[in-house]
């Protein structure tokens, strides 16, 4: 039996390696690459793996890591740093997208169930494939990033909520017993958790923490018997392991935690979306090609056209509501986790699994397109989406300047943009700095610069500034393309500004220059050249260092103050 299995599983996963390279060269995430490789192997194709009790069991595995990792991550710091618009569009969306989803189910003839089913599940965008996209672009940290990833924290919470309603609701039981079995009992289950999470486990993971092999084991652990606990009392395993992520995430130990996690998430969840893949009935699907089309075109078209329409009513650009509207167009692995407990349930028919993940696979598709190309996607929608923009001033603009002439531009301040933000206010010019992270702004807006909210790769944005009289235009964004457009956009506007840029590649630095680039800063070679010349300056005198040593603490502190940690991977 252990033979058969192994050799099965050894067949599957060649087969999913080599679906999702292909898949990689598409560049499309790997999500649909397992999806695929699981139809392939089901017996509506090549009917190759028979143990189907061993993937369902690491299936499960890997829907508990999953969650866990989700709540593990919860960061409910970004609802309150973009508060109002995270809750009004989280919400907004959930309400506007499931009453017109439940529409169409009843007009497709889909039971009321099944109907209610489907409505919840479009409605849930995926938090892991548009944190992995605007991670992969480097734009978290935009406005847009942030209002994107709090309405997706406030879907997970409203997911948390409602696996634990569906887990306890199964149709038998009387309205009284059901209120208090699921309300009073989840209750006490939450209060028990955020005690255990506020005063229990934070010691408990500061003594063990000395082990990194003791913590890993012992998050997993707590996992597995919170997520064993909730099943036994009736509520979905899926609620437990993720309300455990969420009791670890308040401790210092989560990143940790997080970043030893992942290969056995990622592994596991694998085989989830592979049994996803070999539930996919072809010859049941005739009955759903029309549903799936519609489906399909309202999450892709109609959820971004919900969330501009919303964020277009609470005064936000067009730029921004476009930008965040685009990463609701998929549905969530939450989606696909719903219906498949809404199925064990006995809520719904086998068919509705295989019809919505279908949908997935088309929408997740289409959507990392969307986010990977935004930018020229918006530069040729942008003149038909004024009517998704009021007049007047908007919320998210943030402007702090008064004159429209400046003799120095610098784009972006992060980290390189300290150290010459500060020279040149020790040359007396008048100068604009430009970054699409909001808090910068408005903390430097405090400090007395004069300073604007923007992305150097918005066209309308270069259109508005006026580079005619700049004596000089600084990029510290590594982003080739966004520094070619910048380029080009100075050089039209003013051929005898000094333009300096900062690349990390030295083809991509030596194309810089043949555009016309003044000067391109490259700071691994400079961290090389600085030190070569503390050497030839200082010799071996032991005091010299050490006053050089005293200056570079000062400096690191008051970075540290202000939030700019060293970079774990190459960015601005």
């Amino acid at each position: 039996m252990f033979e058969n299995v192994f050799v099965e599983l050894s067949i599957l996963i060649l087969i999913v390696v080599g679906v999702s390279g292909l898949m990689r060269l598409l560049k499309q995430p790997l999500i649909i690459g397992y999806i695929f490789s699981g139809l392939l192997v089901s017996p509506s194709i090549f009917n190759i793996v028979g143990s189907a009790d061993a993937i369902t069991t690491f299936a499960e595995i890997g829907v508990a890591f999953l969650l866990f990792m989700v709540g593990l991550n919860l960061n409910l710091k970004v609802i309150k740093d973009v508060g109002k618009v995270a809750l009004v569009t989280g919400l907004g969306q959930v309400a506007f997208t499931s009453s017109i989803s439940f529409g169409l189910c009843l007009l497709f003839g889909f039971a009321k169930m099944t109907a209610l089913y489907v409505a919840i599940g479009v409605t849930f965008s995926s938090t892991i494939i548009v944190m992995k996209l605007l991670g992969d672009k480097k734009e978290t940290d935009s406005l847009f990033g942030r209002i994107a990833i709090g309405f997706l924290i406030v879907q997970d919470i409203f997911a948390i909520f409602l696996l634990i309603f569906l887990s306890s609701f199964t149709g038998q039981v009387d309205t009284t017993g059901f209120i208090l079995k699921t309300l009073l009992g989840g209750v006490g289950l939450l209060v028990s958790l955020y005690f255990l999470a506020a005063y229990v486990l934070p010691p408990v993971t500061k003594a063990i923490a000395k082990s990194q092999e003791f913590l890993l084991l012992f998050s997993i652990g707590w996992c597995m018997v919170l997520a064993t606990t909730f099943h036994y009392l009736n509520f979905s395993l899926e609620a437990g392991a993720l309300l455990a992520g969420i009791t670890l995430s308040m401790s210092p130990y989560r990143y940790e935690i997080s970043s030893r996690m992942k290969p056995l998430r990622d592994f596991f969840l694998v085989m989830f979306f592979v049994l996803l893949g070999t539930r996919i009935d072809l010859s049941a699907m005739s009955s759903y090609i029309i549903p799936i089309i519609v489906f399909s075109a309202f999450v892709l078209i109609g959820g971004p056209i919900i969330m501009m329409s919303i964020m277009g009513f609470m005064n936000y650009t067009k730029r921004n509501s476009f930008l965040v509207g685009i990463t609701t167009a998929q549905i969530s692995e939450f989606s696909l986790i719903l219906i498949a407990l809404g199925v064990k349930l006995g809520h719904l028919p086998d068919g509705v699994l295989s019809f919505m993940t279908i949908i997935g696979l088309i929408t997740i598709a289409g959507s990392s397109y969307y986010i990977m190309y935004s930018k020229p996607l918006y530069a040729k929608l942008s003149k038909y989406l004024k009517i998704f923009e009021r007049p007047g001033k908007k919320i998210d603009e943030h402007k702090y300047h008064k004159e429209n002439k400046y003799d120095i531009y610098l784009f972006g301040y992060n980290r390189i943009g300290y150290d010459i933000l500060n020279s040149i206010k020790k040359t007396g010019k008048n100068s604009l700095v430009i970054d699409y992270n909001p808090e910068i702004i408005i903390d430097l807006a405090k400090k007395g610069y004069e300073c604007r909210y923007g992305d150097a790769s918005d066209a309308e944005l270069l259109e508005e500034l006026n580079f005619c009289d700049a004596k000089m235009v600084i990029s510290t964004i590594p982003d080739i393309d966004i520094n070619l457009l910048l380029l080009r956009e100075c050089k039209q506007n003013n051929k005898n500004a000094i333009m300096i840029f900062v690349s990390h590649d030295i083809e991509e630095a030596m194309k810089l220059y043949d555009e016309g680039a003044s000067y391109v800063v490259m700071p691994h070679f400079l961290g090389g050249h600085h030190a070569s010349v503390m050497i030839e300056e200082h010799g071996l005198s032991l005091n010299k260092f050490l006053k050089e040593k005293v200056k570079h603490m000062q400096d690191l502190k008051q970075r540290k103050h202000i939030q700019q940690d060293h970079p774990t991977h190459v960015e601005d």
